[in-house]
């Protein structure tokens, strides 16, 4: 097992950008434009003679140049004007970037002071491992972190927080805000049709489903919701057919998984239910899937592994022509992964971060098993730990999304 080393002087918590948002009794977005993200034609043309890296075509440089890493924008912008026209508003970096086809990972985690409940976003670049922090979400009152249920379109790097709940009067929410990492901002969007708090989401083909969860009269519901991110709106679908909460989902083959948890040992057989969105039809989840699923979930080969909470927190995999689940080769968890534990994944790595933000990164291997004449897979995981920084020791994590950018 691999471990980085990030103490609080090596890798200090650096802003994404600057907060592009003020707060008043009600929801209000204050938009800094920068002179700089639209220059003038006649800025650009007074600048094309100097080159942007001496013996180096622009193109070349441009490129070098756009893979920088973002705590380096503040120094590289004073070298000359090209390089403050380029550098010196992260939005216009970032949208260049963007049209370029740049693709690097950065893991969001939603997170919490423990003793305040103060909520907040820490961001980790994937590939300098340096972490960033963005906006506070505008949320005026003080509420729980585990009612919220987030979802991220990755190659959008576009992030949604959805419902949540009061602190004070369990009351749901049904708020909606959309954080855009170009902009480096946070927008409210259409609210939900219910207030909902502790519910299953998911995306689908770029729309985000929501599902279940507690209502503004401590029920649980049935009603289920589409977004469409580009419109705007939501879109009621069919119902569960069920009153439930969730405690976890998932999207795999083109559905959403919604699964209540667990107790152990069991009292009561845990439910689960499955949406296809191509009929609009929820049907009951097959036993072994929802007995079995006994953690964190992530979709990674287009298979449902689980974080088990239980069997020394090692990772499994479902197999669906056995409706059952397999624990797949490689050590647990590392020690320094602590519950309660947020999951994620990009590609084949899974992203598993613990208690105080320290990040396990799990590389996951895909062999064909050997003396097999059925398609059958066998999976493994080696592990690398991310030490955060010492000013995170009284944080904990509710949710990860990975973005692109």
């Amino acid at each position: 097992m691999q471990r980085v080393r990030l103490s609080s002087q090596q890798a200090p918590v650096h802003k994404l950008g600057d907060s592009q948002m003020t707060l008043s009794p009600k929801f209000r977005l204050a938009v800094i434009q920068s002179s700089l993200l639209t220059p003038s034609p006649e800025l650009e043309l007074s600048l094309q003679g100097e080159p942007l890296l001496p013996g180096l075509p622009d193109d070349v440089a441009f490129n070098c140049l756009l893979r920088l890493p973002v705590q380096s924008l503040a120094t590289c912008r004073a070298v000359c004007k090209r390089w403050h026209l380029l550098l010196g508003n992260k939005e216009r970096f970032f949208t260049r970037r963007k049209e370029l086809g740049f693709k690097d990972p950065w893991l969001f985690v939603f997170a919490f002071h423990k003793c305040t409940g103060k909520i907040q976003w820490q961001v980790l670049d994937l590939t300098h491992f340096l972490w960033h922090t963005i906006p506070a979400m505008p949320c005026k009152d003080k509420v729980c972190p585990h009612g919220f249920r987030c979802a991220s379109i990755p190659l959008d790097g576009t992030l949604f927080v959805c419902g949540g709940m009061v602190s004070d009067v369990d009351c749901p929410l049904d708020l909606v805000l959309k954080y855009e990492m170009q902009k480096n901002r946070w927008t409210v969007m259409d609210r939900m049709f219910a207030a909902r708090s502790f519910f299953a989401s998911g995306v689908i083909d770029g729309m985000i489903y929501v599902a279940g969860g507690n209502s503004t009269d401590l029920f649980e519901l049935d009603s289920a919701e589409v977004l469409d991110p580009v419109k705007g709106n939501w879109s009621r679908i069919s119902s569960m057919g069920t009153n439930m909460a969730s405690y976890d989902a998932a999207v795999l083959d083109g559905k959403l998984l919604v699964t209540e948890g667990w107790l152990w040992p069991f009292f009561v057989s845990p439910r689960g239910q499955v949406y296809d969105p191509r009929s609009d039809r929820w049907e009951n989840m097959a036993v072994g899937l929802r007995e079995g699923w006994t953690g964190s979930s992530v979709v990674v080969y287009g298979r449902l592994f689980v974080v088990s909470e239980l069997e020394r927190m090692k990772l499994k995999v479902y197999d669906a022509d056995t409706d059952s689940w397999e624990t797949i080769g490689g050590p647990p968890l590392p020690e320094q992964i602590c519950k309660p534990f947020a999951v994620n994944a990009c590609g084949c790595k899974i992203y598993v971060v613990g208690r105080n933000l320290h990040v396990a990164m799990g590389h996951i291997s895909k062999l064909k098993q050997i003396n097999s004449c059925e398609k059958k897979w066998m999976f493994s995981v080696t592990w690398r730990v991310v030490d955060p920084p010492d000013s995170f020791s009284d944080l904990t994590p509710s949710s990860s999304q990975v973005l692109f950018a």
